[in-house]
């Protein structure tokens, strides 16, 4: 037996003989690392006649490739039985039930998951969503909505305005969404079916007023629209929100200067203990308001006021909350105590769906 076959053999038995992956790297770096005999015998080819270093060469790469390659076999082998070996002493009980997770501590606000519930009815009922500005011009905040010069609303005890510009104009921080169904309007041609959720700013402060707070305003435009369809409307959304099978509404005239006729809507409850329940007429509570579009509004965004009609409402989605989860305080909303969040708040989890409840 050669030299080139004793060294084979004898690189063959260290790696059979290997019992773990550390001794296998000893048995590679002896025989293949810069200083292994393998290596050795590489380097010193410049040492020997011309006529012997080429079949002198290929015998070592052979024997270089059958311990490299006897190496990698012997390797998966101690890898697969490593890791059935940690496997069996790793082993978890999935009887025992789960430890908290983010999504377990986690909250979703409840005025996020009041505006995602919202969202889901109206788009049930065909309505696409609208985004406008939260900072306004005072033409689409109160001008284009007929309100005139002399309304309370303007005043700056209910309104935020922003330092005058030099052209005498000022903006305003919006007091509703009725902006959004301004540029709506002057963007896109009727038939128009759209809500537009979003925050808006009024200075008022107490325990059912923030300086900030959130509504959903809706508008309908087409040729045939009437108080009728305007009804059925909010009777299905507040059936659907409440998740009642029959709700008694009540519509009294009102005045906005952006709708007309108008009309506020109270939805009639009982009282069981502390508990609220939606349905009969033993009690009234406000809303929502709403009403046709006035004429003069429709003329203001470019639609003609004789071929066109159509119904507008708007309503407060954190009253919608309080009203739905029992939430006294509607200051209690923006205090960031998570004390109140993790009462209140809901599971990461809990997606709003018609079909699978709200």
């Amino acid at each position: 037996m050669s030299e080139l076959e004793t060294l084979e053999q004898e690189f063959l038995s260290a790696i059979d003989t290997a019992t773990d992956l550390p001794a296998l790297e000893q048995v590679r770096v002896s025989a293949l690392g810069k200083k292994g005999k393998i290596s050795g015998l590489m380097s010193g080819l410049g040492k020997l006649p011309p006529e012997e270093r080429k079949s002198f060469g290929q015998s070592v790469n052979a024997l270089k490739q059958s311990v490299a390659s006897a190496i990698e076999d012997k390797k998966s082998g101690l890898e697969r039985d490593a890791l059935n070996a940690r496997l069996e002493t790793e082993r978890e009980d999935v009887t025992l039930p789960l430890r908290p997770a983010p999504q377990n501590e986690g909250r979703i606000h409840p005025i996020s998951q009041v505006w995602e519930e919202i969202t889901e009815i109206f788009a049930d009922l065909g309505f696409a969503m609208a985004e406008g500005p939260h900072i306004e011009t005072d033409e689409n905040n109160f001008t284009k909505l007929n309100i005139p010069a002399e309304h309370p609303a303007r005043q700056e005890h209910d309104t935020f305005y922003f330092n005058e510009k030099q052209d005498g104009s000022r903006r305003v921080l919006r007091t509703h969404t009725s902006p959004v169904q301004i540029r709506t309007m002057e963007s896109q041609e009727p038939p128009i079916r759209v809500i537009a959720p979003g925050r808006v700013y009024r200075c008022d402060s107490d325990q059912t007023h923030t300086p900030m707070f959130h509504q959903v305003e809706g508008l309908l435009i087409d040729t045939e629209t009437h108080m009728g369809h305007l009804k059925w409307t909010l009777e299905e959304f507040c059936k659907a929100f409440f998740e009642v099978d029959d709700v008694v509404m009540r519509f009294r005239a009102s005045h906005f200067p952006f709708t007309e006729p108008s009309a506020e809507v109270d939805i009639g409850y009982s009282k069981k203990g502390n508990e609220l329940l939606i349905g009969g007429d033993d009690n009234w509570l406000e809303i929502l308001g709403c009403g046709m579009v006035h004429p003069n509004v429709l003329t203001n965004v470019g639609i003609d006021p004789h071929k066109y009609q159509g119904f507008a409402f708007g309503i407060g989605i954190d009253r919608l909350a309080m009203l739905k989860y029992g939430m006294p305080d509607l200051r209690a909303f923006f205090a960031g105590d998570m004390r109140w969040l993790k009462h209140y708040g809901f599971s990461v989890l809990n997606v709003p769906t018609i079909a699978g409840g709200l």
